[in-house]
């Protein structure tokens, strides 16, 4: 069974890659959206295990230590992994598995796993970017101008990853994600063993 491929989506809070993550996985029947860990609170309408894993500090802590998280991280003041498990389970049956995890987060995914690939999502504009993030109406003012000073910073993170999208258009900013995953998986690096079973190659 051919391996999947591991794509690691990044964004600035407010830039919409958790809606366009789960976009992907509902055209894309290979995709399995990975659910992180936080010890945030939920937010309206989320659920644990569906939206996230949400975890008391304690058992992040414990988690932590036992190494049962291949990426973890402090954002805005909660703590956030991913679980290792789950995401190599997935890759070994086949299914291509998206991380949407911080940059920080990205950086430790690259160090484990070199032949991930990283996706930078960016809003239209940085008014556009405020702008959504008061829409959501779910934080105070002052975390609203923290997330956008915290952007800044995000953004400048972002000629580390191998590719941009810009998210204007869900329905652009999904086919483009989309088409990366296809290019990526022909990459003749990643078709060796296929090619080999096929006798075109050695």
């Amino acid at each position: 069974m051919t391996q999947g491929l591991l794509l690691v989506i990044s964004a600035p809070s407010g830039a919409g890659k958790s809606t366009v993550c789960g976009a992907l996985a509902e055209r894309c029947p290979g995709v399995v959206v990975s659910v992180s860990c936080t010890t945030r609170p939920p937010r309206g309408g989320e659920k644990n295990g569906r939206d996230y894993h949400f975890l008391s500090t304690e058992e992040f802590h414990r988690r932590l230590k036992a190494g049962e998280f291949i990426e973890s991280a402090q954002v805005h003041g909660s703590l956030y992994g991913t679980l290792e498990k789950p995401v190599a389970d997935a890759l070994a049956k086949g299914r291509d598995v998206v991380l949407n995890i911080d940059t920080q987060g990205a950086r430790s995914v690259k160090e484990r796993r070199p032949d991930c690939v990283r996706l930078f999502l960016l809003p239209p504009s940085w008014e556009a970017l405020e702008e959504r993030l008061k829409k959501r109406a779910q934080d105070h003012p002052d975390v609203i101008a923290e997330r956008l000073v915290n952007a800044r910073g995000e953004i400048a993170r972002m000629p580390e990853y191998d590719y941009v999208v810009v998210n204007d258009r869900l329905e652009d900013a999904v086919r483009d994600v989309a088409a990366v995953l296809r290019a990526e998986k022909r990459r003749l690096s990643r078709s060796v063993d296929e090619l080999r079973r096929l006798k075109f190659l050695q």
